[in-house]
C-alpha cells in the first residue's frame, strides 16, 4: 500500500513498532535513572503507551507518576529534559530522524475508575438486573 492510504488517520504496522520502541526507550531510561532530575528522581513514572503522527516526526508519550501524583511536576520535568530524551531515543533506536516528544498525562486509568464507578452505581445494577429478568421470559 502507498503511503497516500493511511492519511485518514489509519494506525500502521511501522507506526506501531515505532511508537513501541520509543515506550521502551523513555521506560528504560526514567527506570535506570538516566535522565538527572529530583523531581523524576523521586517518582516512579509509567510510560503505557506512546502515539506516533503518521509521518513518524511527533510523539506523544503517555506518562503515569505511580499513584497518579504530582503530575504536573511530572509533566514540567519531562518536558524540560525532552532535548535530551530525544538525543537518547535516537542512539537507542535506528532511525533516520529522530521525532519531536509530546508528553501527556494518561487518562486511561482515570476513564476506567470511571466506567468502574458507573457500573457499580445501584441505578446500573438494578437496569442490569431488570434486563436479566425480561430476557428469562
Amino acid at each position: 500500500m502507498s503511503r497516500s492510504h493511511h492519511k485518514g488517520g489509519e494506525t500502521t504496522q511501522r507506526m506501531l513498532r515505532v511508537a513501541e520502541l520509543i515506550r521502551h526507550a523513555v521506560a528504560e531510561m526514567l527506570s535506570r535513572g538516566v535522565v538527572e532530575d529530583d523531581v523524576l528522581a523521586s517518582h516512579v513514572v509509567t510510560v503505557p503507551g506512546v502515539k506516533m503522527s503518521p509521518d513518524l516526526k511527533l510523539a506523544t508519550i503517555y506518562v503515569m507518576p505511580l499513584g497518579g501524583k504530582d503530575t504536573d511536576a511530572v509533566l514540567k520535568a519531562l518536558e524540560r529534559h525532552k532535548k535530551f530524551m530525544r538525543g537518547e531515543i535516537a542512539h537507542r533506536i535506528n532511525m533516520k530522524f529522530a521525532p519531536d516528544l509530546r508528553f501527556r498525562m494518561d487518562e486511561s486509568f482515570d476513564n476506567a475508575s470511571k466506567i468502574d464507578a458507573l457500573l457499580a452505581s445501584p441505578k446500573v445494577k438494578r437496569d442490569l438486573d431488570h434486563d436479566d429478568g425480561e430476557g428469562a421470559a
